[in-house]
């Protein structure tokens, strides 16, 4: 039986085209999360990576010859004035010691800006990239559900990640999909917004209504799951939401990001650090 990618609107539907997966041979892709039915239920937030060899601080140098670190000294423009993280982003728990934040002008804006954020040992936080134009889902940003292509706003753990290539080097677990492994998106299903395993036309949920990782294109080489709605899944709120590989064009709900960042962003997150992500419009 053939398989179809996603029906439902949330998530990541719009992808590149599918091509052959990539060795891993240079530093250059990455994805990980996870979620709870009420956005931020547990008050967390990711914070800024730290000045690590293969952190966001190196893709940024390799990108414009400038460490990151030179640059994380004071609170970027726009930030809080006690935090230093971006206006609207709250300060996530103590436990939090990486932060992602991903900011948009407004709730309808396809694009926003991704910062990386470590946690000071004095208080406060120090970024560890310039900030970088990501793309965003077609509907902005805002309450995620199944019919919306809309990233969910909120504050979400990123504690997983997988992708179609190797394992680039990252601290998070991380699975390599191939035609077999399957996001969940069928409403019907206990296994709604979750990862499963099987063989095309033998899955237990809506394969139409559900997306084949392995045959999503090159977006998926690498992404990191974000943890929308993962914890105690609740059926329509929304489902496959990731960071990923940038696919060209706005997302049906998920951070698409370039493709050498989310590797370094892969290398960087530490399950130890407890990392989060915080999305916000303005």
């Amino acid at each position: 039986m053939a398989t179809a990618l996603v029906v439902g609107l949330s998530g990541c539907s719009a992808q590149a085209p599918a091509v052959a997966a990539p060795a891993v041979a240079d530093a250059s892709a990455v994805p990980a999360a996870q979620s709870a039915n009420d956005p931020a239920a547990d008050g967390s937030s990711p914070a800024p990576p730290g000045p690590v060899p293969a952190g966001p601080a190196a893709a940024d140098q390799a990108a414009t010859g400038r460490p990151g670190a030179q640059r994380a000294a004071t609170p970027p423009p726009g930030a809080g004035p006690r935090t230093g993280l971006p206006a609207g982003v709250a300060d996530p728990p103590a436990a939090t010691g990486q932060l992602v934040t991903v900011t948009s002008s407004s709730p309808g804006a396809t694009s926003a800006t991704l910062r990386a954020w470590e946690r000071q040992p004095t208080g406060g936080w120090r970024a560890t990239m310039a900030p970088l134009k990501v793309r965003v889902g077609t509907d902005g940003v805002g309450r995620a559900s199944e019919s919306a292509r809309r990233t969910p706003a909120g504050s979400y753990p990123l504690d997983q990640a997988f992708g179609r290539a190797p394992d680039p080097g990252t601290k998070l677990p991380y699975r390599q999909v191939g035609n077999d492994d399957w996001w969940v998106s069928d409403t019907h299903s206990p296994a709604y917004n979750t990862y499963r395993h099987c063989r095309i036309g033998t899955c237990a949920f809506n394969e139409s209504a559900g997306e084949n990782l392995g045959q999503a294109g090159a977006s998926y080489d690498y992404a990191v799951v974000i943890g929308y709605n993962t914890a105690r899944p609740v059926a329509g709120a929304g489902s496959a939401f990731f960071l990923h590989v940038d696919a060209g064009a706005a997302s049906a709900g998920c951070v698409e990001v370039p493709r050498a960042t989310v590797v370094s962003l892969l290398r960087w997150l530490d399950p130890a650090r407890h990392p989060r992500i915080t999305i916000a419009a303005g």
